[in-house]
């Protein structure tokens, strides 16, 4: 297959809830994809999917054969009385060579942190510690729920400007969950746009005029959305497959 990952008819439903309807998606090598809705709409179910971690009732996966992907969760649960600094955590179960270590936390700006302990970080620099981690493979496919979620808008900015430069420097395809739209504008080549369904799909230009996208998250959203140039000179011809049923 050419996708890197590929979603076909994908329904979940969980007690007599349907979480997800008929997803269909696909993430092309080097695409930048970020996946914006509601709470509750199936986004991060829609992870799981992918990831392989959940198993639809309907629907299917496809993955490229040797497919490495790195996943950023939205946060971890720690064990204060099990202290383990940062340079452990990034090896955990592996056998990176000390020099690979020192790469990744230059590049991901923890360098000073890998002495320090799991627990004692703050909630920026965790953010950037579980980046690196999920980028300790040299993955061709990076998701990551939410990942500035528990940033304030300074820390926000400083995120997306890092996963940007990471992006630009690796060419590696990156599909997020992101409230922060406004944000990740100029970064990001396409946006679906999920509420248990695909309502649309394109462009972030496109999109933000979408009826669907403003039905969802108001006129107020649409128009700042609208004032937020895209700079960016890349293919933009990548169209994702997607439902268009009004439910």
């Amino acid at each position: 297959m050419t996708n890197l990952i590929q979603a076909d008819n994908l329904t979940v439903i969980r007690n007599t809830r349907t979480i997800l309807e008929n997803v269909s998606m696909r993430i092309a090598a080097q695409d930048f994809v970020t996946l914006v809705g509601p709470n509750g709409a199936g986004k991060t179910m829609l992870l799981k999917c992918l990831l392989g971690f959940f198993k639809p009732e309907k629907g299917e996966v496809s993955r490229k054969a040797g497919l490495r992907v790195g996943y950023m969760p939205q946060k971890i649960s720690l064990d204060a009385i099990l202290p383990m600094p940062v340079r452990q955590f990034l090896n955990l179960n592996l056998n990176n060579a000390p020099a690979t270590i020192e790469e990744l936390a230059e590049e991901t700006d923890i360098t000073s942190l890998l002495t320090h302990r799991l627990h004692e970080i703050s909630s920026g620099e965790m953010q950037r510690v579980l980046l690196a981690r999920a980028l300790i493979h040299k993955p061709d496919l990076l998701i990551l729920d939410e990942p500035a979620q528990n940033l304030d808008v300074s820390g926000q900015l400083a995120f997306y400007k890092k996963l940007e430069k990471i992006y630009d420097n690796h060419r590696m395809a990156i599909l997020m969950v992101s409230h922060d739209l406004h944000l990740v504008m100029a970064s990001t080549r396409q946006v679906i746009c999920l509420y248990h369904h695909i309502c649309c799909a394109g462009t972030p230009q496109s999109v933000t005029q979408d009826p669907e996208f403003i039905a969802l998250f108001g006129n107020d959203m649409a128009r700042m959305m609208a004032v937020y140039p895209h700079h960016h000179d890349h293919d933009h011809s990548h169209d994702h497959d997607h439902n268009h049923d009004k439910k």
